[in-house]
């Protein structure tokens, strides 16, 4: 069991970012959080030039990010940094015997290779990709007490896992297929700008993108093929919904056998009996994106076909809370032994 410590000394990497931004607003009202250091290495200033809405929360200055005066100040580093950053900077800071929650697609995957296939650039520190624990909690609490590194998992793969995760465990051999219709907010993007995420170009439209080919697919089937002990194939479609926050995924799972609404419902509401973070709604009621922006819920809906044989999943969650930043301080919150929902609610 880890031993609960009064208060820990946080630092943010990459404050710019809508990730960052959600993280220093988190740990600003956490009670058990001090952020002692925030950088950023394209923007600088007073974090109240950066994110108006926090004046008069705190006198921080977003610098640029100098390692040894970071390594100084904090006990706990967020990295909410484009992808092939975080494996140049979290070697030096464990090193340094500080832990990292990386918020980054950098230590998700296991093998180098696949994250060259999927990220396209060499991954640099292979030593730390196989220490690193997948921070789902749901799914790997005990893992992520005692890690040192936290690889927090991807938006879409979060909702579809959590959404996946009781069927694959209690019936794998049963599932013949899985397709994944997913929508996220335009905020899942980032921050910078780019012309197909301007305004004018979202706003009253919709879009599929990377269809069948986006990099979470090998992350999902990873995570997934640990659940269920046996290799599972996901058909994955993101879209691009003109909101700002939020994913909702509708999930289509395929089985040899038939099961009826009561014995799915039994198995999830069974799996996330005790999960502070996960609602399984009412049979057939389903999940909306107004019911989870700005938390760090992730509401499932569950519906069986007449026939038994395909059950649909729906998932919701706030890409930002539980998909990034959220679930962020919720694995440093298990991290440092403090309730795991703190600053959360």
């Amino acid at each position: 069991m880890v031993k609960e410590v009064n208060a820990v000394n946080v630092g943010i990497v990459g404050i710019s970012g809508y990730s960052g931004g959600v993280a220093l607003e988190l740990l600003l009202n956490h009670p058990k959080a001090r952020v002692s250091y925030v950088s950023a290495n394209n923007t600088q200033g007073k974090v109240a030039e950066i994110w108006p809405k926090l004046a008069g929360r705190t006198p921080l200055v977003c610098e640029k990010f100098d390692i040894e005066r970071a390594v100084a100040l904090c006990d706990v580093f967020f990295l909410a940094v484009p992808h092939t950053v975080s494996m140049e900077i979290t070697p030096k800071i464990l090193a340094a015997g500080k832990r990292v929650i990386d918020l980054s697609g950098d230590y998700r995957l296991k093998k180098i290779s696949a994250y060259a296939q999927w990220y396209g650039a060499e991954h640099k520190d292979e030593k730390n990709l196989a220490k690193a624990v997948y921070g789902l909690p749901e799914l790997y609490r005990a893992d992520i007490r005692k890690a040192r590194l936290i690889a927090n998992p991807g938006c879409y793969p979060t909702a579809a896992l959590l959404a996946l995760a009781p069927l694959s465990t209690t019936h794998a051999k049963a599932i013949e297929s899985i397709a994944v219709d997913a929508k996220s907010g335009v905020t899942g993007a980032g921050r910078k700008a780019k012309l197909q995420f301007a305004f004018g170009e979202v706003n009253e439209n919709f879009r599929a993108y990377k269809a069948l080919y986006h990099q979470h697919v090998p992350e999902m089937e990873l995570y997934l093929a640990k659940l269920a002990g046996k290799a599972l194939t996901i058909d994955f479609v993101p879209h691009l919904l003109p909101v700002n926050r939020g994913i909702l995924e509708t999930i289509y799972v395929r089985l040899k056998e038939k099961l009826t609404l009561a014995e799915v419902h039994k198995i999830y509401e069974r799996f996330y009996k005790k999960e502070p973070f996960v609602r399984v709604l009412a049979p057939e009621a389903q999940p909306e994106l107004r019911g989870v922006v700005g938390t760090n819920m992730c509401d499932i809906g569950l519906v069986v076909s007449k026939d038994g044989r395909l059950v649909v999943i729906t998932s919701a969650i706030d890409n930002l809370m539980k998909g990034a930043s959220g679930q962020a301080v919720q694995n440093m919150n298990i991290m440092c032994g403090f309730k795991e929902e703190e600053g959360l609610q």
